[in-house]
């Protein structure tokens, strides 16, 4: 065929597949270090947050939790305890919590970690946030385990299922409560750091559901739904407060913890190489003194956190 009869091609930089033939590729997802700067926009925003703010979103946060708590019970006595199938609806409360930005023990509390690791917080004010969270979900949980009791909205079996929950629970061995609690920790630690890593509602939706799916499905426990089924149980009359705090919410607390804050410091903290946030700071002193990162807001005039530039503009 001569050079007349054939037709040209028009030039593309892709080929018939789309993949570019040339340049630079851009990978649409963020890196380790992208995602860590999103983090630590979110822990500003929670450290500088109203104490008003933490405790009425802790307490939306406990009323999604009931409703966590409330299916589970339900589908478990529908199903006759089949394992999966009970745990089908567990994760829906707290679909409703991350993606309704409301304040949650774990998930909302770990962020500002990673200014305490950069001595841009003090550890009071990271303390004074987890209380103020966990204070909003004890009584967010705490109306809802009674509404639960108190009414006809569970039915008998339903019940039945609400207070094994529980009774299961402090019969196991206060270090199992803990190991299984620190597993937890772990997940509720990656659901954070994936979920800064997605733009996508579908695809969060998706990675909370599976992720919180574990929860149930691998007999683990988060101190939210734990201390609303404890409190279930003693509205039922069936377990003095002390013991059900003791034995089952306290390791549960503490192996939350623990574990969210093993896997941020280990993986989301550790893995970054642009851990600098400071220069996004008003102070000339960017970081917090040993002392005030210890006692800061407690002693004195020390300072408690380094505020972003614009905060003060």
């Amino acid at each position: 065929m001569s050079d007349s009869g054939r037709q040209e091609r028009p030039h593309s930089d892709r080929s018939e597949s789309g993949a570019p033939t040339g340049g630079h590729t851009i990978r649409d997802r963020f890196s380790s270090n992208e995602i860590f700067q999103r983090i630590v926009v979110a822990a500003d925003d929670e450290i500088t947050a109203r104490p008003r703010k933490l405790v009425a979103g802790g307490l939306a946060a406990g009323f999604a939790i009931t409703v966590t708590f409330l299916l589970y019970a339900s589908l478990t006595a529908k199903t006759d305890g089949a394992p999966v199938a009970s745990a089908l609806l567990y994760p829906l409360g707290f679909v409703f919590i991350i993606l309704g930005d409301y304040e949650l023990y774990t998930e909302n509390t770990l962020p500002p970690v990673t200014l305490v690791l950069e001595r841009i917080a003090s550890l009071p004010t990271l303390g004074r946030i987890w209380l103020l969270v966990l204070l909003g979900n004890f009584v967010g949980g705490a109306l809802g385990a009674l509404a639960l009791s108190a009414t006809g909205v569970l039915s008998s079996a339903s019940a039945t299922a609400a207070a094994g929950f529980a009774t299961e629970a402090i019969e196991t061995a206060w270090w199992t409560l803990f190991m299984k609690a620190v597993v937890a920790g772990l997940i509720v630690a990656g659901v954070v750091w994936v979920d800064y890593s997605l733009r996508d509602g579908i695809a969060r939706i998706t990675m909370v559901y599976v992720a919180f799916l574990a929860i149930p499905i691998g007999d683990l426990y988060h101190v939210v739904v734990s201390w609303t089924e404890m409190l279930y149980l003693v509205f039922e009359g069936e377990l003095a407060l002390a013991v059900g705090v003791w034995e089952f919410v306290v390791p549960v607390l503490l192996g939350n913890s623990i574990g969210g804050v093993l896997l941020v410091t280990v993986v989301n903290y550790f893995q970054t190489t642009e851990r600098r946030v400071a220069t996004a700071r008003v102070s000339k002193v960017q970081q917090l003194s040993a002392r005030e990162w210890l006692l800061g807001g407690v002693a004195g005039d020390d300072r408690s956190y380094v505020p972003k530039r614009e905060d003060r503009e």
